[in-house]
């Protein structure tokens, strides 16, 4: 189980000299007659039509292609390659598949549309499978393509800024992080979870964030991964939770009674001394049990499944919530909801967002939310990032929200500002 606090952020940034402000608005002054897009089809006819439609959005360095070899040869010049690839998935020879990992080996940072008249689970499969090598897809089209369809799937796209530098990823050592943990330089952000019937906050997620002294406020897969693999998860879990308690204690005095959820790691489950770590840590805070949820995340396997078991189970005897967080994604998720008494469920963002137009998404939603009700767990959704994802919820039973839509993690003085705000919003959208 790892610790995952947060989203996955960019892992890309722009070199000192460009700011984004400036890079933007390069990218959006760009002509679109300048912007290179090569069409990849075999079918002679497709491209033909494909060009037309991109003439008349104003795209005119248009190319297309047969074949994926002699694709990749536009991609290897440098005054040609494209910065966006409409791609045919089903070719003979190389298929769509096979030339999207050739482009990785031909280092392509451009973004790609993918075209095919292939079954919708084998287009939403391909997708998976170029985000998965890092590459932008801007969407998917079904033939025959239409030129409202096109144009959608490019109005909000402006191409990389050219000649921008690429910065490496810094890299922390343990001591730096150590040293963080000490002098208080991690902090928590927290965003809400609403009830879908009534729009009732009803707690929130602690996230932690390191307030780096020279580089900022960094994400947690910036460090978490260091806190693993040195032997700081430990401290690091406690300084996150002592924070979310009291925090919890002051909203609590003011008034607002709030659960507070806290991301646990596999290796605080491996540690005996970590219940009774939990349990001074409520104690001393005046929190109630119950107003703390511990969420837990299996990423990996469980080697020895006798000291989770125990914590988990004697925390639960302790009136602690448990949550099973991202179900779904880890290892044996149906093995846990039969071993550990869980209070929560927690369906994964990837089974939500677009699910109320993604035939896979809704089946495998509407799984682990029965799963839960048949279990009677209360049921989260994460990952709500529209409306269209917020009525979805609404329709089908679900319980409890999170994401975007309704806020995104935020620093603990502005929680009472955002209620005010959300109490504005939530009429319409409980209406």
């Amino acid at each position: 189980m790892s610790m995952i606090f947060l989203p996955a952020i960019e892992n890309t940034m722009l070199s000192p000299t460009d700011s984004p402000n400036s890079a933007l608005m390069e990218a959006a002054q760009r002509d679109k007659s300048d912007i290179k897009i090569l069409m990849l089809d075999d079918e002679p006819f497709m491209l033909k039509l494909l060009d037309r439609m991109l003439r008349n959005l104003a795209y005119q360095n248009v190319t297309g292609c047969e074949s994926g070899p002699a694709a990749l040869l536009i991609v290897d010049d440098p005054q040609r390659c494209p910065e966006l690839i409409l791609l045919d998935i089903n070719m003979p020879a190389m298929d769509g598949a096979e030339f999207v990992r050739h482009l990785v080996a031909h280092d392509y940072h451009g973004a790609i549309i993918l075209v095919s008249g292939e079954d919708e689970r084998v287009l939403q499969s391909v997708e998976k499978l170029v985000r998965a090598h890092q590459i932008t897809v801007l969407g998917r089209l079904s033939k025959p393509v239409s030129p409202a369809q096109l144009a959608a799937a490019l109005t909000h796209w402006r191409p990389a800024v050219r000649n921008v530098v690429i910065a490496a990823r810094k890299t922390y050592a343990a001591d730096e992080l150590r040293a963080a943990i000490e002098q208080g330089e991690l902090v928590n952000y927290y965003q809400p979870k609403v009830l879908l019937a009534s729009g009732e906050v009803v707690g929130v997620e602690a996230l932690v964030r390191w307030r780096h002294r020279s580089d900022g406020l960094l994400a947690p897969d910036r460090f978490i991964g260091i806190a693993e693999q040195h032997g700081l998860i430990g401290p690091l879990t406690r300084v996150v939770m002592r924070a979310a308690l009291a925090q919890a204690r002051l909203w609590q005095d003011a008034g607002l009674l709030l659960r507070v959820a806290v991301n646990l790691s596999m290796d605080n489950l491996s540690d005996l001394g970590f219940l009774d770590d939990v349990v001074d840590l409520a104690s001393t805070a005046g929190v109630a049990p119950q107003q703390l949820i511990l969420e837990v995340t299996e990423s990996r396997l469980m080697t020895d499944q006798r000291v989770p078991l125990e914590i988990l189970t004697r925390l639960r005897l302790k009136h602690f919530r448990l949550s099973i967080d991202d179900f779904g994604t880890g290892n044996s998720s149906l093995t846990q909801l039969r071993d550990i008494p869980f209070d929560e469920l927690k369906i994964d963002q990837s089974f939500v967002h677009g699910a109320c137009s993604n035939v896979t998404q809704r089946a495998l939603f509407d799984a682990s939310l029965g799963l839960a009700k048949q279990l009677k767990m209360q049921s989260v959704a994460e990952g709500v990032q529209d409306r269209a994802d917020w009525d979805f919820l609404r329709e089908r039973g679900c319980e409890v929200a999170q994401g975007y839509f309704i806020a995104p993690p935020m620093p603990a003085t502005a929680l009472l500002p955002w209620l005010s705000e959300w109490a504005q919003r939530r009429t319409a959208l409980v209406a």
